[in-house]
């Protein structure tokens, strides 16, 4: 049997826990500590199962007494390129939060510096292990071409996430801290090259130094369309935050909720808490509307529902991460495609904020 793979994880919010508590219940790591600038004033907040851990304030510190195999990176994005630097050249493997970074320079150096160092990278894609979001791309692949596609992910925040999209957005605006998910679904659908960009955004509170509101238009070489839009903050509305469908000549898909008998579509479609992170990735079911229409206009198949209730949680989801990210490791599975996927939508999504600033559409 292999050895566990050591692992230090850096970051103890949100995430970093679920990755965490997601290591500790794997047979395949073993958690060589726990590093945030304020661990000793997280401690009471920590899950059960991860107090006992070494802990430690200060990350190169940590890198340099554990010697890990491994490094989980949770932190604020403006420090992963740097972070995940120190650790391939300290010779572990590295698994970080999206985005790989914050600039298109830093991201390519990532890659770079996982390449020369042999070591496996994998970023936090949480979309690409969700089966249901595997099955939309599959369909959206059915629809013929050009597509269509319109998502978003709006919040309303306030209270502790209110505080914690602040903090974020000394990094990044939300359309590029959230955006790479939805743009790397984009690019899997369409298996398109992206050509231009458009973004507008808008600041809507004095607490925030960039705009907490965004909207990004995306055109590919294929002639698909997709628009992404994103905002946080006490002031967004919860009508129509999750909006994820697509369409093509041949029909349409959506991720929407399941009318119960006797319930209204209009009503079942009515959720709330978008601050709820569970509510980011949860599916619940897929709508598939067929456009083929007989001699006289009218719709030859009805609309169908494929159910995804028995769907993983946020914390299936990152176990289901780090089950891959040991995967990767054990069978050198080699990660150069979704390395370069990383940086390329990034890239779309720092175009998007470039054509904000600059007023102005952005070729790619």
């Amino acid at each position: 049997m292999a050895e566990p793979v050591r692992i230090l994880v850096v970051g103890v919010g949100n995430m970093g826990q679920s990755h965490a508590k997601a290591y500790h219940h794997n047979p395949g790591f073993e958690i060589a500590g726990l590093v945030s600038r304020t661990i000793h004033e997280r401690v009471k907040g920590l899950a059960p199962e991860l107090r006992g851990y070494p802990l430690f304030t200060d990350y190169l510190t940590a890198l340099r007494e554990t010697r890990p195999d491994a490094v989980s990176i949770n932190t604020y994005p403006n420090t992963h390129a740097e972070f995940a630097i120190a650790a391939l050249q300290a010779g572990a493997h590295v698994f970080m939060e999206k985005p790989i970074a914050t600039n298109n320079e830093d991201a390519r150096a990532v890659v770079d510096a996982a390449k020369a160092a042999d070591r496996k990278l994998v970023l936090g894609y949480i979309l690409r292990v969700h089966p249901a979001w595997h099955k939309f791309v599959e369909i959206a692949k059915g629809l013929g071409k050009p597509l269509v596609m319109r998502m978003n992910l709006n919040q309303q925040s306030s209270g502790p996430a209110w505080n914690w999209h602040k903090a974020l957005m000394e990094s990044l605006t939300p359309i590029v801290d959230c955006g790479v998910h939805y743009v790397d679904v984009m690019c899997q659908m369409t298996g398109a090259k992206p050509v231009r960009v458009h973004g507008i955004g808008a600041k809507l509170s004095h607490e925030t130094k960039v705009q907490n509101y965004g909207h990004l238009h995306v055109v590919f070489d294929d002639g698909s369309v997709g628009w992404y839009e994103a905002g946080w903050g006490p002031m967004m509305s919860e009508v129509a935050y999750f909006v994820k469908d697509v369409w093509g000549p041949l029909g349409s898909a959506s991720i929407a909720y399941k009318p119960q008998e006797g319930q209204s579509e209009a009503k079942a479609d009515k959720v709330s808490d978008s601050a709820d992170i569970d509510q980011h990735t949860k599916t619940n079911a897929i709508k598939i509307h067929h456009a083929e229409i007989d001699a006289s206009n009218n719709f030859v198949r009805p609309d169908e529902w494929i159910s995804t209730e028995d769907e993983p949680d946020h914390q299936e989801l990152c176990n289901r991460e780090q089950a891959w990210f040991l995967k990767t490791i054990r069978e050198d599975i080699d990660l150069s495609q979704s390395m370069e996927d990383a940086v390329n939508s990034l890239r779309i999504v720092l175009a998007a904020q470039q054509s904000i600033d600059e007023r102005r559409a952005v070729e790619l």
